[in-house]
């Protein structure tokens, strides 16, 4: 990732750079409409831009979560979006780890991901069997929902992912 490339929390005004970057970053997906109904939640979205010369170069989500039957601090990873021409430069990388931190310093004690287990496996995300997606996932997908504990003594969640509204479509959790 080049040193000229920033990192931080989104802003209203970056809403133009974030409804150009999904349809480059997945032309084959229509992500737009799960981010826009995220952004507009009054709270519980970190929203984190990586800019570069004043162009936004990605973007990622983490929403916060609870359990269906337990009291716990979780968030859900999604979406992470890169601009198609600086896809593997690490701006993805740099972007999860960042929220990372940020969620573990807010208290919030575990991260899940719906995503491509070769690339989160590298910011330790691992499959997840204690808690489950709020919809059924295919078997095809089982190896994708992972979490990662951001405290050390935390101790594994169990139960069911508890969603706000923006996630409660049962075709964002289907193929």
């Amino acid at each position: 990732m080049s040193a000229s490339v920033a990192i931080r929390q989104g802003a209203p005004d970056d809403s133009d750079g974030i409804e150009a970057l999904y349809p480059d970053a997945f032309p084959d997906e229509d992500l737009l409409p799960v981010v826009r109904k995220l952004l507009d939640m009054p709270s519980g979205v970190l929203s984190l831009v990586a800019v570069e010369d004043g162009v936004l170069v990605g973007h990622v989500i983490f929403t916060d979560c609870g359990l269906s039957d337990a009291d716990a601090r979780l968030a859900l990873l999604g979406p992470l979006g890169v601009a198609s021409a600086r896809q593997g430069q690490g701006i993805g990388s740099a972007l999860v780890r960042d929220g990372r931190e940020r969620l573990r310093q807010a208290g919030i004690t575990h991260v899940f991901v719906l995503g491509d287990p070769a690339y989160y496996a590298r910011f330790g995300f691992a499959p997840e069997t204690g808690v489950a997606t709020p919809f059924e996932l295919p078997v095809s997908w089982r190896d994708a929902w992972q979490s990662l504990a951001l405290a050390a003594a935390a101790r594994p969640p169990r139960g069911t992912l508890s969603v706000p509204e923006p996630w409660s479509d049962p075709a964002l959790w289907a193929p």
